[in-house]
This record gives C-alpha cells, structure tokens and sequence, in this order.
C-alpha cells in the first residue's frame, strides 16, 4: 500500500519532528543526568532528578513512541518498505532496542526522581543508578544519531525478500 503524496509527506514530517525531538530530549536529559551525578549543589542535584522524570514520561517516551509508529507507517507506506532494505531493517532494530531500554529505565529514572524528592541526595547517594542515568543517555544519544545517519545515507542493500519483491513488481522469474 503506497500513501497519497500529502498523507505521505505528513507522516513524514511527524516522523521527522518527532525523532529530532526525540534526540534534542534525550541530549537533554543527559545534561541534567550529568548535573545530577556531578554538582556539588544539593538544589542541582534535586533538581536535574525530579526533571529527568518529568522530561521521560511528558517528552522522552510520547516522542519515542511517536517516533516508532510514524516510522513503520512510513516504511509500509512507501516504496522502501519494512523489510526490503538493509538499513530500515537496521534502523528499526535499532529504534526497537532504544525503546525497550527507556521503557526498561523509567522504573529507575521514577525511584531517582522519588529519592531526590524526599530529601537531598549526597554524592555518594544511589551513585551506581546515578552513573547509569549517564551511561544509558549517552548510548541512547548514540543510537538514535546511528538511525538519523542511515536515514540519511541510506546504504545499499537489498535484503533477499526485497531482492525477491523487486523482482515480482518488475515482472522477472525468480532464478
């Protein structure tokens, strides 16, 4: 099924806007994860912990969520497809396991943004989950860069259904 030029370009357009906010979101919330591991300011650190939790469940989780279902309506509703190119196959995986790894972290992000509501967390407090919030940004920020540079290089590489496919849309016997 191909979309009509103007539904297309719409999909598009919320698929774009919402993966670029899903990274400007996730640099976002590095930053605060960053403040909050190393400030010296008990208010920063606070602070950085009770926003990262508004910024996953009000910007980081609809954006990624947008971001996916965009995504596949996208590549099913284009010549690309979901399954005939390499790299959509490679950008869905990738979307997929960034997805399951925020849904995997809200649990910790909520249990960091409770403690630091609670009181005031020492540097020494909760410093693994803290040193984690880091970690799992910064790979999330890498990831979600990986997607963007294979939409926009889009390497070749047909996978053997797209090879297949191509093949039946042109009229050409299998070998």
């Amino acid at each position: 099924m191909t979309l009509p030029p103007g539904l297309r370009k719409l999909v598009l357009t919320l698929h774009v806007t919402s993966s670029v906010g899903w990274i400007g979101s996730v640099a976002a919330f590095l930053v605060l994860a960053v403040a909050g591991l190393t400030s010296q300011d008990a208010q920063t650190v606070r602070a950085a912990y009770l926003a990262m939790e508004m910024v996953t469940g009000f910007v980081i989780v609809p954006l990624c969520l947008a971001s996916l279902a965009s995504g596949l309506v996208q590549s099913l509703g284009t010549r690309w497809g979901l399954f005939r190119h390499y790299w959509v196959v490679a950008k869905l995986l990738l979307t997929v396991v960034a997805t399951v790894v925020l849904v995997l972290q809200i649990g910790v992000i909520r249990y960091l943004g409770a403690s630091a509501g609670e009181r005031a967390l020492a540097s020494a407090d909760l410093r693994e989950l803290r040193m984690s919030m880091v970690l799992h940004a910064g790979g999330g920020l890498v990831v979600l860069l990986l997607t963007t540079v294979l939409s926009v290089y889009k390497p070749q590489g047909m996978t053997g259904y797209g090879q297949r496919r191509q093949r039946e849309l042109r009229g050409v016997p299998a070998p």
